[in-house]
């Protein structure tokens, strides 16, 4: 597991208000499915924006982008990247 995961497992464990513990979610778990809200997934973006230092783009505001563990780390990734 990358620091990346770990990172954004303690964010979504911290703000993601999930009924399960991240840490026992795999990575392509829903984590729509173990509680996370609409809501919540906003406060796990700024979060994960604060903590990476990015900004998460109008066309990446989406229920995919945030639906688990992987799909939030591509994401995160494909920002750091692009502004390397």
């Amino acid at each position: 597991m990358t620091d990346t995961d770990h990172t954004i497992r303690r964010i979504l464990k911290e703000h993601g208000r999930l009924n399960k513990d991240p840490a026992s979610l795999g990575p392509e778990a829903d984590l729509y499915e173990a509680g996370m809200t609409s809501h919540a997934s906003v406060n796990v973006m700024l979060a994960l924006e604060g903590e990476f230092n990015i900004e998460f783009p109008d066309h990446m505001l989406k229920r995919s982008v945030f639906e688990s563990i992987a799909a939030i780390s591509a994401a995160v990734g494909e920002l750091q990247s692009a502004s390397a």
